[in-house]
């Protein structure tokens, strides 16, 4: 019979080391575990379930493997748990528990209760978690009895049948300590295994989604701009990029500005001095270019007749561009201007007419694509 222990408790052993190692791994390993489920199934839960917080008892049937430490047999044994379901992820119960067994010093009976933690990854038909607990027992072996302070650590799952019952099974890591009772010679310390089997029962009905009504998504009315062109350049609204383009002004598909001609009496005979009327005129050019701002450089241009020769008209023409530019500038007008004088060498019109050579005597805007 001590041959058959020895070898027992040398196989108990081996079975105790595993399950220090079982229950360190279980506890480190479900965690991120739980993190990782709570991130992906979050959304979910949230979104198509609402919180299951419901009272329950669990009845369950219990084998035990004995570690070594005892000289025991393995045995079986049975308890009940109270429990409440907190929210997405946690439950607490209340479990007591009998369990016996055979052995050396005769039968052991083991009595207690703990409180649990369970740690639920997610909540579904099939739903794993881990499970701590700690609490107290009574030990006896034979007539030897004593407190017992008692841990437990492990991972299970359970099966929803229905709403109101579900499967469960868990297998946990129990270490108990006799606190010096001595139940059994030599130690007061431990290490045993537990497959606990039972089923939930839920009071109530289960909570199910709320359906909440779809709010209806306001819709802006849609301008009809088809055929609307509140600037007249010729590019409906629907179309027009840069609204408000000064009348006049050539533009491109898109409604912003290319090409504006100023013709006209702009400048003091033989002189680059705006006169009145052309400073009016730019002066609607500047509100223009303030009031719809686009980031395009504007090469302003001199053009003249041919009247003198070509060296002074260049120059003429220069100075022309210039005081547009300045006049621009002064008005707040914050565009990159680049003066050119062209002279005589661009003419639109027959230089043989006075009408013609009126139409060659102008400044020309020009944007230039970025």
């Amino acid at each position: 019979m001590k041959s058959k222990y020895k070898c027992h408790r040398k196989e108990n052993i081996m079975l105790k080391k595993n399950l220090l190692t079982l229950a360190s791994l279980t506890i480190a390993g479900v965690l991120p575990l739980a993190q990782a489920a709570d991130q992906s199934n979050d959304d979910r839960w949230h979104t198509d379930k609402v919180q299951d917080t419901r009272w329950y008892i669990a009845p369950f049937g219990s084998f035990v493997r004995t570690g070594g430490d005892r000289k025991a047999d393995d045995g079986w044994g049975g308890g009940m748990g109270i429990g409440k379901m907190i929210n997405d992820h946690f439950n607490v119960e209340m479990k007591g528990f009998y369990e016996d067994f055979g052995g050396v010093n005769g039968p052991w009976s083991l009595t207690g209760g703990t409180a649990d933690v369970q740690y639920y990854l997610f909540r579904d038909k099939f739903s794993p978690y881990a499970v701590i607990g700690a609490g107290g027992m009574n030990t006896c072996a034979s007539a030897n009895c004593g407190a017992t302070v008692i841990g437990e650590a492990g991972a299970g799952f359970t099966y929803e049948v229905h709403d109101n019952f579900l499967l469960r099974s868990d297998v946990r890591y129990r270490y108990s300590n006799n606190l010096n009772a001595q139940v059994q010679p030599g130690t007061d310390e431990f290490h045993d295994m537990t497959v606990n089997v039972g089923f939930v029962v839920p009071f109530g009905a289960k909570p199910k989604p709320v359906e909440r009504p779809v709010e209806p998504v306001a819709v802006a009315p849609v301008r009809d701009c088809s055929t609307q062109d509140a600037d007249s350049d010729g590019v409906n609204d629907c179309l027009d990029r840069c609204p408000g383009t000064m009348q006049g002004t050539k533009v491109d598909n898109t409604g912003c500005p290319v090409r504006l001609i100023l013709k006209g009496q702009h400048f003091k005979y033989n002189s680059a001095e705006l006169t009145l009327n052309a400073q009016s005129i730019l002066d609607g050019v500047a509100n223009n270019l303030v009031s719809y701002p686009q980031k395009n450089d504007i090469e302003v241009q001199g053009h003249t007749s041919s009247e003198g020769s070509n060296s002074y008209n260049l120059k003429l023409s220069q100075r022309r561009a210039q005081s547009v530019v300045d006049y621009l500038k002064m008005k707040g007008v914050t565009n990159r201007l680049i003066a050119k004088g062209y002279g005589e060498g661009q003419p639109v019109a027959d230089n043989g007419t006075e009408e013609g050579r009126s139409e060659n005597r102008r400044v020309e805007l020009i944007w230039i694509e970025q």
